[in-house]
């Protein structure tokens, strides 16, 4: 796969990521606690009825340079005892709000690193949310470890805690890159996590999670990484766009002095993995993703069931409204969203006071909703048909018109440049498209503009 270099130029502008909408820069410290609880009664009766439970541990052993995500460095004992006891009464506090009759489909820790923190307080969370809530045949019980600090006792009790999915964040098989970044090697070989955790009597799905755009990456030594990972062969193998916001997280300028890739040498890497996964019998989900032929995602990608959340992708069977739990853990709901405080002194202050740790929160309108739903379809299962969206969600094809940008010229470029096919009020995302489908999906968004300090870059 090639993509010329005057479509590289052209597109590669900041656009969100789209992991919602709107993006969470949009959120608004004017949304509180009052406004969460009204907005958890409401969703009792919204779709999906399904729950989802996001637990964040923030802790980590130390920050890895590259790190985007909301972590700290682990403190004592004292400090993680409090928060997990804090997290469990958050969850009793939110919980009176949710009918009891609403089933979970999908529960995932992330983090910082869940696995940095002894196992027995995962252990016996899961037990306390196993006894709070009901359940659907066989959920999705997720953790992402840094297999840093993995090992095959730790990984027996998170199986007997229930999980049956694990997300290993290997990053890169290539020691000098790992050393830049801050990041230690797995403890154990990789190929021998993936076939202890496969060796469960019971079905478990192992994710190998990767990053290319790092200091001491190069098409080749990126391209051996993906080998390596493919020849282990687990069920999904994930490559993330390094998201360079040194204005959000300032550890990032570090690399700078490390010397990152250049765009072209960062989508030549990502082209050069798609095409060696494409090799080994794996199959593209969506920016990131790549799956086995026999993984659910694939099936539901070619039934335009597949759907996602700030977790990630997930089928229609265990999508729910997510409610969201511990340090600046945002909660994915039908009417909006709500995100925790991001100190967890201040965390764990609120809770013991009886107070939701609400800091901000977006709520949406019906405009929102459609564009919400459009883009997140488009962005998942690559095709959008306007008309379909009136039916899908009960409202009027003019509202679906108001709500969205659908402009035929600004359509008709992205078909002249071989991104989409665009007829009959359906957008089609080609394989080339397929590479800028943020920018595919930033065409219909009405509200959307470009910020340079706001947005990563898609390359």
């Amino acid at each position: 796969m090639k993509i010329p270099k005057p479509l590289l130029d052209k597109y590669n502008v900041p656009v969100p990521r789209y992991t919602s909408y709107p993006p969470a820069n949009h959120f608004t410290d004017a949304f509180g606690e009052s406004e969460y609880v009204s907005m958890l009664k409401s969703s009792n009766s919204c779709e999906p009825r399904n729950i989802a439970l996001y637990i964040h541990i923030p802790f980590c052993e130390k920050i890895c340079f590259y790190c985007g995500c909301n972590a700290y460095p682990k403190g004592n004992e004292n400090q993680v005892s409090a928060y997990m006891n804090a997290v469990k009464r958050e969850i009793e506090l939110v919980s009176q709000h949710i009918d009891t009759t609403r089933q979970v489909s999908q529960i995932h820790y992330g983090g910082g690193t869940p696995n940095s923190i002894d196992s027995s307080y995962i252990k016996e969370l899961n037990e306390f949310l196993f006894s709070k809530f009901r359940f659907i045949d066989e959920p999705e019980i997720a953790i992402e470890c840094n297999p840093a600090y993995l090992d095959f006792k730790y990984i027996d009790v998170l199986k007997d805690a229930g999980f049956n999915r694990f997300s290993l964040g290997i990053q890169d098989f290539n020691q000098d890159t790992l050393r830049k970044v801050n990041r230690e090697p797995s403890s154990i070989p990789p190929a021998e996590l993936f076939r202890y955790l496969k060796s469960s009597e019971k079905k478990t799905g192992v994710n190998f999670d990767f990053i290319y755009g790092l200091p001491g990456q190069t098409i080749a030594s990126f391209t051996r990484t993906m080998q390596i990972a493919a020849g282990i062969k687990p069920d999904r193998l994930v490559t993330f766009s390094y998201a360079h916001v040194p204005w959000v997280k300032k550890h990032q300028l570090i690399l700078e002095k490390r010397g990152l890739p250049t765009a072209e040498d960062k989508t030549e890497m990502f082209l050069a993995a798609c095409d060696l996964l494409a090799e080994k019998g794996y199959k593209q989900i969506g920016l990131d993703h790549f799956v086995l032929p026999s993984d659910e995602l694939w099936t539901s990608l070619q039934t335009g069931m597949l759907h996602r959340n700030f977790q990630g992708y997930c089928t229609r069977n265990t999508t729910g409204q997510v409610y969201a739990f511990g340090v600046t853990a945002i909660s994915q709901l039908d009417g909006g969203y709500a995100q925790n405080r991001k100190e967890i002194d201040a965390y764990i202050s609120d809770i013991r006071s009886g107070k939701l740790p609400v800091e901000r929160g977006y709520e949406l309108n019906i405009n929102e909703k459609v564009a919400r739903e459009a883009i997140t379809t488009l962005m998942c299962n690559k095709r959008l048909n306007f008309n379909d969206l009136s039916p899908a969600l009960n409202v009027s094809d003019e509202l679906v018109r108001s709500s969205l940008r659908i402009e035929d010229q600004a359509l008709a470029a992205l078909q002249q440049d071989g991104l989409i096919d665009y007829s009959d009020g359906e957008i089609r995302v080609s394989e080339t498209g397929s590479f800028f489908i943020r920018n595919i999906a930033a065409s219909i968004d009405k509200v959307y503009t470009e910020k340079v300090q706001t947005y990563s870059k898609p390359v």
